[in-house]
């Protein structure tokens, strides 16, 4: 079974880091086309909020800023201000930065 080097770093990743209650864990997935981002608490293995950039309009770093805002908004709402980022083996670049950026910028801490 071959396991790409983006699935082995996001296992060493995840070893490592874990989502709480109190600190839920951001969880980023990005394709070709499109990203999302979701709250995860792995105590319980629920999801606690998922967001998709299928409905948006523009580029795709703009879809990604657009996302990591609007999870940043959903999580204020569920009074949730802190969370454990989780780029899921993908390199902090691109996309992923955008969104994570966009995310801090709206007032989650991590």
């Amino acid at each position: 079974m071959d396991i790409t080097k983006r699935v082995k770093r996001h296992n060493k990743i995840r070893s490592r880091i874990s989502g709480t209650e109190e600190r839920p864990r951001l969880l980023v997935s990005r394709s070709n086309k499109h990203i999302s981002a979701t709250l995860i608490n792995d105590r319980e293995g629920k999801t606690l909020i998922s967001t998709k950039d299928i409905d948006l309009k523009g580029t795709k770093t703009e879809r990604a800023e657009k996302v990591g805002d609007a999870i940043a908004k959903e999580a204020k709402a569920k009074k949730i201000d802190k969370v454990v980022f989780d780029r899921g083996g993908y390199k902090y670049h691109g996309r992923v930065k955008a969104l994570a950026e966009a995310a801090r910028k709206s007032g989650l801490k991590f």
